[in-house]
């Protein structure tokens, strides 16, 4: 991807050929295709095709050719598929954030309210536990019931395709903070009427009511996660199928430092999550990343609707 984009900028001020043949094809670089489709060139990015144009001094004067000066129109086909990724892949990143946040902000939220169970002491953050239960369950039910229903609406052999069902997964995320913001304004609510609110203790109210939060970021895994890591799969050229599934599971870190740098400035500016929080406004952060939530499945949609899929599903 590198020698593509700087052949391209090496021949910035070269004008490319109405005829296509005359750009080098991987047929011509055979030895270093082997095993790779040769891709068709597309009108995108059009920049990049001229890192296929021809010219005496992309070769040395003993007839090698320099892979930094010229480059086939497959090797440019590959960078630009992964640029028209990109787009979608980003949105994929807020989706983690809200997963992260089993770990984090879902915790502290169960620490002030009721762990007990009866004689049971429940930990907060093996809560998550029903993130996984949803998982295991709902696939399987995905399989067996949503996919024949929307067969009959779609007419595709799977039902959805894999952008329709990452989004679906995107739609769960909005409904995840939802919940959770509404148990947070209810649990605040609790907290005033116990008298609490000065004090850093949990109220009455059960950390079972946690569950459904737990459940909803489960649904939208087996929607969002499933489509996009099948979504990467399938539309990547098969040279960079690895590096496009390596750039899907990033989305997992990078929704790590995103929530941290939620928390970060929403802390600092608006001081909503103190140390008790029974004085904070931790619904409001939960509203605000439902904002975010929609506003990312916005951007979705908008790219969604405009991709091209290489091959029809």
């Amino acid at each position: 991807m590198c020698q593509v984009i700087v052949a391209a900028t090496r021949k910035f001020n070269m004008d490319l050929p109405e005829n296509e043949s005359l750009l080098c094809k991987a047929t011509e670089k055979s030895e270093m295709r082997q095993g790779n489709e040769d891709l068709e060139n597309t009108p995108e990015f059009s920049f990049l095709n001229k890192a296929s144009i021809v010219s005496a001094s992309d070769f040395t004067t003993a007839g090698a050719l320099n892979p930094w000066r010229l480059c086939t129109t497959s090797q440019v086909e590959e960078l630009k598929s992964i640029l028209r990724l990109l787009p979608i892949w980003a949105t994929f990143i807020l989706f983690a954030a809200v997963s992260t946040q089993e770990s984090t902000v879902f915790v502290e939220q169960g620490i002030f309210m009721n762990t007990r169970l009866g004689s049971l002491n429940i930990p907060p953050a093996s809560l998550t536990t029903f993130d996984v239960l949803t998982v295991i369950v709902f696939t399987p039910l995905y399989d067996m019931i949503i996919i024949p229903i929307a067969r009959q609406f779609t007419g595709k052999e799977r039902g959805l395709s894999h952008l329709q069902r990452a989004g679906i997964g995107l739609f769960f995320s909005i409904i995840a903070m939802v919940s959770a913001a509404l148990l947070e304004a209810k649990r605040l609510e609790v907290a005033s009427e116990e008298g609490l609110v000065h004090k850093n203790v949990a109220v009455s109210m059960s950390i079972l009511w946690q569950i459904p939060q737990h459940v909803l970021v489960g649904i939208g895994e087996v929607f969002n996660q499933i489509g996009m890591l099948a979504f990467f799969y399938d539309q990547a050229p098969d040279s960079t199928r690895s590096l496009c599934l390596a750039l899907a599971l990033l989305t997992i870190s990078l929704g790590g430092y995103v929530t941290s740098i939620i928390l970060t400035i929403t802390n600092l500016v608006f001081g909503w999550i103190p140390d008790n929080l029974n004085q904070g406004h931790l619904d409001r952060f939960f509203w605000l990343v439902s904002g975010l939530c929609l506003l990312n499945l916005a951007v979705f949609v908008y790219f969604a609707s405009r991709y091209k899929y290489k091959r029809s599903l």
